[in-house]
């Protein structure tokens, strides 16, 4: 996909494997330096439509330990793209060249309310087909919105994600309880 575009696709398998392969090549990177990598993001809810980019959390107790293997990353062209300590490190993946991005790799502290929000929002809307419903009607019509301002898609979201998350929380503490 384009960098700053906004286009949805139905839901494809391909997604799920694309994620297995990138998070083999990860751990086989990463080894022991990574807590935990999972397929997260839109691509990683069955139901809905998506942005045709794969999203993948990995999880890190330091994250130095990561910085320490970008040389070798970005030999597998995983690039990285920005620090926002405390919050992640991103990665990317795509065709550099025609400004494309396939993958988004979140690298986030294990256990941290990111990672979290990551893990509950991907098994909530899995689990819930009218709150999973809900989001892609909200990013069906930003889409449709904001076809070429990723920024406004984004912060369109943001209202229906916050609360979806809220209800995640519930949910995923109930699941805990059980």
């Amino acid at each position: 996909m384009k960098r700053g575009t906004v286009y949805l696709e139905p839901h494809l398998t391909e997604w799920e494997r694309a994620a297995e392969e990138t998070i083999l090549t990860l751990k086989n990177i990463l080894g022991n330096s990574a807590a935990d990598i999972q397929h997260i993001g839109s691509t990683s809810i069955r139901t809905i439509s998506a942005k045709p980019i794969i999203d993948i959390a990995v999880a890190v107790n330091d994250y130095e330990l990561i910085l320490s293997k970008r040389d070798v990353l970005e030999n597998a062209d995983i690039i990285f793209r920005f620090d926002e300590r405390p919050e992640q490190l991103l990665f990317v993946m795509g065709d550099f060249e025609k400004d494309t991005r396939s993958h988004h790799i979140h690298v986030v502290l294990y256990g941290s309310d990111e990672w979290n929000n990551y893990i509950n929002f991907r098994d909530y809307l899995n689990s819930n087909i009218k709150a999973a419903r809900e989001y892609e009607t909200t990013k069906l019509r930003l889409s449709e919105q904001y076809p070429d301002d990723r920024i406004a898609y984004t912060d369109g979201k943001k209202d229906v994600i916050d609360r979806l998350l809220s209800e995640a929380r519930v949910w995923k503490s109930k699941q805990l309880s059980k």
